[in-house]
């Protein structure tokens, strides 16, 4: 969909339907679209009714506005009315607005639900859809595989180097906070079956957000925002360590990360860049003064939860705008941070660090931030830098993982930092 084209009008039914035990089989095993988290699922499937692919400085701007007009043209029978229920987008977004992939939002034919023990399928299609209904089916599962991965454009040699740079960047007074990943790349078999890594993922990372949207398949701990029934939610995360061996090691790392002087700063840049996005748009605004440590399988985090109240009628989209990038995956301040990465990064992050998510028909939805993931090659189609697929048969993959430099940050600290945060998808890869 272009901006010229009118506005399309979409015919959407949701009815609740038995329970589905494994409702990731009716994904697509090459092309998964996905949402996970806890046990809740939305999976599409069937064909594609609606696409946006958007790029440029006013990317975001453009696909909430379009999404407004969608929204407003739908004929939704939902007999469910669960989050997730109705007409349903999924999206995944480029980090950068200069990114050579676009932002893409997608609405499927069918969705396939649960929440809270209840499922649930969505129907959508356009007025000039004649014929049968399409009926999802499942399809089992393909065989085990496993990635071959290197080093990709920054090696850890270089990612020292990157460190360095963004140190003397902070030193000049050009940046505060700058965020410097490094990448892996390497492929997989071209017909490996990609839930597989998206049910890993999920089974050994519950608590995260699991998307696969686009061929970006991940397990994000950090919310970008979530909106619902007006309100509004954000997880903010900046500020790790490593898991101990033991209860006992575990809570002498709880207890240095929320005292490192480094860190702490790292998180209130992160806080602030969040709560000064959502004040024009709120009628009431909190955020905890001090962070909390949240526990996940491979790692420490600090955590600040922010909770509002929504003023503008504002949909989640347009909180996806006015949030992306944050100081935890870019910097701060916000602009010169993107230029230095932009000058350090020797590679386009794509969608890596970029909002990940959903939205509904009344505008409300959840979005993460696209971390702990990896994006593989489109089948069929070849793009330069990472995402495709070779004449050898292999599918490509590229993952990224960073962390955020302050005055004080140590290269060696960080590119132990990475390796950290690689280990979830390096495991469920290999």
């Amino acid at each position: 969909m272009s901006d010229s084209r009118r506005v399309p009008r979409l015919i959407v039914e949701t009815r609740e339907i038995d329970p589905v035990e494994d409702p990731l089989l009716w994904a697509s095993p090459a092309w998964p679209l996905v949402w996970q988290r806890r046990g809740d699922i939305l999976v599409g499937s069937g064909t594609e009714v609606l696409r946006m692919d958007v790029d440029g400085p006013d990317r975001l701007e453009r696909i909430a506005a379009a999404w407004r007009e969608i929204m407003a043209a739908a004929d939704v029978d939902d007999q469910v009315r669960l989050p997730g229920t109705g007409l349903v987008a999924f999206g995944a977004f480029a980090f950068d607005d200069a990114s050579e992939l676009r932002s893409t939002l997608t609405v499927p034919s069918l969705i396939l639900g649960r929440r809270g023990g209840r499922s649930w399928l969505t129907r959508i299609r356009s007025p000039r859809a004649f014929g049968a209904d399409e009926e999802p089916s499942p399809t089992p599962y393909g065989p085990h595989w496993s990635a071959t991965l290197g080093p990709g454009r920054m090696d850890p040699a270089a990612h020292g180097e990157a460190v360095r740079a963004a140190l003397a960047a902070i030193e000049a007074g050009e940046v505060k906070k700058v965020v410097i990943a490094r990448d892996i790349a390497g492929t997989v078999p071209v017909a490996a079956d990609l839930r597989r890594l998206v049910r890993a993922l999920a089974s050994g990372y519950p608590d995260t957000w699991t998307f696969a949207v686009e061929g970006i398949i991940g397990a994000s701990p950090e919310t970008l925002v979530t909106v619902r029934g007006g309100e509004v939610t954000a997880r903010v995360l900046a500020g790790t360590r490593p898991r101990g061996a033991d209860a006992d090691e575990d809570t002498a790392i709880i207890a240095e990360l929320a005292a490192n002087p480094k860190d702490v700063d790292e998180h209130e840049y992160a806080v602030r860049s969040v709560v000064d996005a959502l004040r024009p748009h709120t009628s009431a605004l909190a955020a905890a003064e001090q962070p909390f440590t949240l526990k996940l399988p491979n790692l420490w985090h600090l955590a600040t939860d922010v909770e509002g109240t929504l003023s503008n009628g504002s949909t989640a989209l347009d909180m996806v705008r006015a949030l992306h990038p944050t100081a935890a995956v870019a910097g701060t301040p916000r602009d010169a941070a993107m230029a230095a990465i932009r000058r350090i990064e020797p590679f386009d992050r794509g969608r890596y660090a970029g909002p990940v998510g959903w939205i509904d028909g009344d505008g409300d939805g959840e979005w993460a931030i696209a971390l702990r993931c990896a994006q593989f090659g489109v089948p069929g189609e070849s793009i330069d830098g990472g995402w495709r697929i070779d004449p050898d048969g292999t599918r490509a993959v590229t993952a990224h993982a960073g962390g955020g430099i302050v005055a004080g940050s140590v290269p060696e600290a960080e590119l132990l930092e990475t390796r950290v945060k690689f280990r979830p998808i390096v495991d469920s890869l290999n």
